[in-house]
């Protein structure tokens, strides 16, 4: 899988995701990809003082992006 075609599927993810959190009054996206094995996001709105992000972060987010991207390590969020 190209750079590329990662960065498309993670997007997808993303996509996937986004409306559960946009219901909450949150978001998020994609800060970077390193070594093709690790993401970085950015929760945001709501998500960024909700208790539940990290619980958010490894049930929602790093599922559904390896799901699309079975090869990403980990998911992380910057703050």
């Amino acid at each position: 899988m190209t750079q590329e075609e990662l960065t498309l599927n993670i997007e997808k993810a993303l996509d996937e995701i986004r409306p559960f959190l946009n219901s909450d009054g949150g978001d998020i996206s994609l800060v970077s990809i390193e070594d093709e094995k690790h993401v970085k996001v950015r929760l945001q709105g709501a998500c960024t003082s909700c208790s539940l992000s990290i619980s958010t972060m490894k049930a929602g987010v790093e599922t559904t992006i390896k799901k699309y991207a079975p090869q990403i390590e980990t998911v992380e969020n910057i703050a």
